[in-house]
């Protein structure tokens, strides 16, 4: 695949995201384009489907998972302790403590990939920190978490080491009581949460 083609698979999907996300009328943007797409770039929203899954089983008190689908499709199936926020009312009132705060590692989750990155893309704008995006949504953790592939045999030891350990989660996720082994892929280091910056106070009374 030469350059252009590499370009161009990475862009227009930024480009798709960018068009779907709701239009903001009440919020100033603090970031701009160009700060954006560096922090796309560099993949900085994404928190891989091994990390969660490690973060779940220990019970990771940092951790807040929000399901952005629809009631109807939380109630069918979500992750353990997932929040239901629709992407529709991301930016609402009354979810703005959820969204804008600086206790939690909140992680957006939706099908795939894009609904997230689009919730991501437009807390971020506004200068929100400790949003994330599980990278593959629910598609790719019931491929690898719920129903993970064995390596073939001649596959290095780090894959049936990740292997191994993504067998060990969906037991654990399951309801089982399998021991589950930490591998190096899990076990990477997720963002630290950020403290989130106060509003100064307007000095004088009234």
């Amino acid at each position: 695949m030469n350059m252009r083609l590499k370009l161009a698979a990475a862009l227009i999907p930024l480009g798709i995201i960018i068009a779907a996300v709701p239009e903001n009328t009440t919020k100033p943007f603090r970031l701009t384009a160009t700060q954006l797409l560096d922090e796309v770039k560099e993949g900085a929203q994404f928190i891989t489907t091994d990390q969660v899954a490690r973060m779940v089983i220990e019970k990771d008190p940092s951790l807040r998972l929000i399901d952005l689908r629809t009631k109807d499709e939380y109630d069918k199936y979500h992750l353990p302790g997932a929040l239901n926020i629709p992407i529709s009312e991301i930016l609402s009132a009354e979810n703005e403590d959820i969204i804008h705060q600086g206790t939690y590692m909140n992680v957006f989750y939706s099908n795939g990939t894009t609904m997230a990155n689009e919730a991501w893309m437009l807390t971020r704008q506004l200068g929100y920190v400790n949003n994330y995006v599980m990278q593959g949504g629910l598609n790719y953790w019931a491929e690898t978490i719920l129903s993970p592939e064995k390596p073939a045999e001649t596959s290095p030891d780090d894959e049936f080491a990740r292997y191994d350990f993504r067998k060990a989660a969906s037991g654990a996720l399951g309801g089982g009581s399998l021991e589950v082994k930490t591998d190096d892929a899990a076990a990477a280091p997720v963002p630290a949460v950020q403290s989130r910056k106060q509003k100064k106070r307007v000095a004088g009374g009234c």
